[in-house]
C-alpha cells in the first residue's frame, strides 16, 4: 500500500502528505520523529480542511514545543474530497435556515451524525495506519478539534481505546453526540463559547456534563465558535496525560 504522496521539511516540521484509501491527510512530525512519542490526531471544523491555517498552526507547535506527531485528514465532503449530492443538500438547508434566521439543529444533528458515521472508521483506519510506521510506533494517541471536528471525534473517542486524551467543544448536545459522550471516560478539556448565537449554554452543559470522565475541564471564552483563542488550545492537557 503506497501511503505517502509527498515530503517536505520546512522550519523544523516535517510534512508529509498521505492517501489513504482514498482519504488524503498529513502528517507533520520533527525532522526525526521519536518512535512511541504521542500522536495527536486533529480534526477541523465544519466547512474546513485537513489544513485549515489554525489546525496547521496548532500541529506545528505541538511538534516544535512537545516532539509529537500531528495527524490531520479531510472529513467527507471536505477538502479534496467530493462533496455527494446528499451532503450538499444538507449544506444547502443549513444555509438556508442560517439566512432565514431559524433553527440549525435540526439539519445539523442529522448531517453530522451522517459525516460521523463515516468518518469515524476512517480515523481509525489512519490511526491503524500511522502507527504502523517505524517512526511513529505505537505510542499514545490524543485527538483535538472542535464544531464538527467533536461531533466527529466525541463518537471517535468512545469507539477508540487508544485515545487517551482529547479536547472537543462548540458543539450542540445533539443525541448521537449524547450518546457517545457517556460513552468517553479518558481526561478531556471542552472548550465552552459563551456567546455563541447557533449554540445554547444549555445545550453545551448538556453534552459537558454527560461525558463520563473522571477528570473533565470547563474553558469559557466571550464569543462564538467561530473565533476561538489560541491560548485556549495550549493548557497543558495532552504533555500531562501523553507525557
Amino acid at each position: 500500500m503506497r501511503l505517502f504522496t509527498d515530503d517536505t521539511t520546512v522550519d523544523g516540521v516535517r510534512r508529509r502528505g498521505f492517501l489513504l484509501d482514498d482519504v488524503p491527510g498529513v502528517l507533520w512530525t520533527p525532522p526525526t520523529a521519536t518512535p512511541g512519542a504521542p500522536l495527536i490526531l486533529s480534526g477541523h471544523g465544519g466547512g474546513l480542511h485537513k489544513e485549515a491555517p489554525g489546525l496547521v498552526a496548532r500541529a506545528r507547535r505541538l511538534v516544535l514545543d512537545l516532539g509529537y506527531a500531528v495527524a490531520a485528514i479531510d472529513a467527507p465532503g471536505h477538502g479534496d474530497r467530493p462533496r455527494p449530492a446528499r451532503d450538499q443538500r444538507w449544506v444547502d438547508a443549513m444555509l438556508d435556515a442560517r439566512e432565514r434566521g431559524e433553527p440549525l439543529d435540526p439539519v445539523i444533528a442529522e448531517y453530522n451524525a451522517s459525516l460521523a458515521e463515516r468518518a469515524v472508521p476512517e480515523w481509525r483506519a489512519t490511526l491503524d495506519a500511522l502507527q504502523q510506521l517505524g517512526d511513529i510506533g505505537a505510542g499514545p494517541a490524543g485527538y483535538t478539534g472542535m464544531t464538527l471536528a467533536s461531533a466527529i471525534g466525541i463518537p471517535l473517542a468512545a469507539a477508540e481505546p487508544r485515545i487517551r486524551a482529547a479536547t472537543f467543544g462548540g458543539i450542540a448536545a445533539h443525541r448521537f453526540v449524547l450518546d457517545a459522550a457517556r460513552e468517553v471516560s479518558i481526561p478531556i478539556e471542552f472548550l465552552f463559547p459563551l456567546d455563541d448565537p447557533e449554540i445554547t449554554r444549555e445545550s453545551q452543559l448538556e453534552l459537558f456534563d454527560a461525558f463520563a470522565s473522571a477528570e473533565k475541564t470547563l474553558l469559557g471564552f466571550p464569543g462564538s465558535h467561530f473565533r476561538v483563542p489560541a491560548e485556549r488550545l495550549d493548557t497543558g492537557l495532552f504533555p500531562r496525560v501523553l507525557g
